[in-house]
């Protein structure tokens, strides 16, 4: 089951349209994931960068696409930047887990809002929203998540973006406009898996590649009106589930933060599991399902 949905209904096939080169505009360019995605795709886009000011990073976008300016109060200024655009790919936000509510109402209910209404004015596609697992963070850690599961906020933070996927859909249902939401885990290099010592990077992490995989095949999907997926590498334990993902769009993550973290592949995973509770329940801890099914 599936909260995904098609212009015309559930159930459909999705096919890609990777023969076209789609212009995408980019908020919050000059941030980690941004920046990544620009610098990984700008072959294959037409890319318009934005950034909210002066910020850190710019110099290094700006051989990467068009270069522009605003904060995101500005309504008028994002219609504009709209213009012309495909996909809307909005990673400007707030990204701290303890902004004070004052910083998330100014980035991540108005800016997300405007961004919607944006995209929605000029005739853009499809806005590709980023949420976060943070929307889901108030289950328990030994319980994976499912898109089909209600959101449950663990902090602030996780409540702007469960607004922001609200809005979402409803855009997707009463304005016609095509939604993909990513509710993206701990976005960092691969050698931080490599070196990382707490659990939460294992079953929340997800690689710059594999995330910038997911997006681009979010941005090339047809005839998908709405969906959320999860985005998180091919974790041993993955918090999140990502089975959405891999059916609808063909995401196939490339890498698993405990295969490359020394001190985890000491401990023969593949031959003695635990949960993130330390009971050894497959389906509830978030272990793959091939080990599960090997080692359980």
């Amino acid at each position: 089951m599936s909260l995904s949905f098609t212009a015309t209904g559930t159930g459909a096939l999705f096919k890609a349209d990777t023969n076209t080169r789609r212009r995408v505009l980019v908020t919050g360019a000059a941030g980690r994931i941004g920046s990544y995605f620009a610098e990984n795709s700008k072959d294959k886009y037409d890319l318009r960068l934005h950034v909210q000011g002066n910020e850190e990073g710019i110099e290094k976008i700006k051989p990467l696409g068009e270069v522009v300016a605003c904060d995101l109060s500005k309504l008028d200024k994002l219609k504009e930047f709209c213009q012309g655009i495909d996909t809307v790919v909005h990673m400007a936000g707030d990204p701290s887990p303890s902004a004070t509510w004052q910083d998330l109402l100014d980035a991540n209910i108005t800016g997300v809002y405007n961004i919607f209404i944006a995209a929605k004015a000029a005739g853009c596609r499809r806005v590709i929203h980023a949420s976060s697992i943070h929307a889901v963070s108030g289950y328990p850690s030994d319980v994976q998540v499912k898109t089909t599961d209600p959101v449950n906020p663990g902090d602030l933070y996780g409540v702007s973006k469960c607004f922001g996927e609200a809005l979402g859909r409803y855009m997707a249902e009463k304005e016609g406009l095509s939604v993909i939401t990513l509710r993206i885990g701990a976005f960092q290099p691969i050698e931080a898996a490599r070196k990382a010592e707490s659990i939460n990077m294992f079953d929340a992490f997800v690689s710059h590649r594999d995330l910038n995989q997911l997006i681009n095949r979010c941005i090339d999907v047809e005839n998908l009106q709405f969906a959320i997926f999860h985005g998180l590498s091919n974790n041993r334990f993955k918090r999140l589930d990502i089975s959405d993902a891999r059916e609808l769009v063909g995401y196939d993550p490339q890498d698993d933060a405990a295969e490359e973290n020394p001190k985890l592949k000491e401990l023969q995973l593949n031959e003695k599991v635990q949960s993130h509770s330390g009971i050894a329940d497959g389906q509830k801890s978030g272990i793959r399902e091939e080990l599960s099914k090997s080692v359980l």
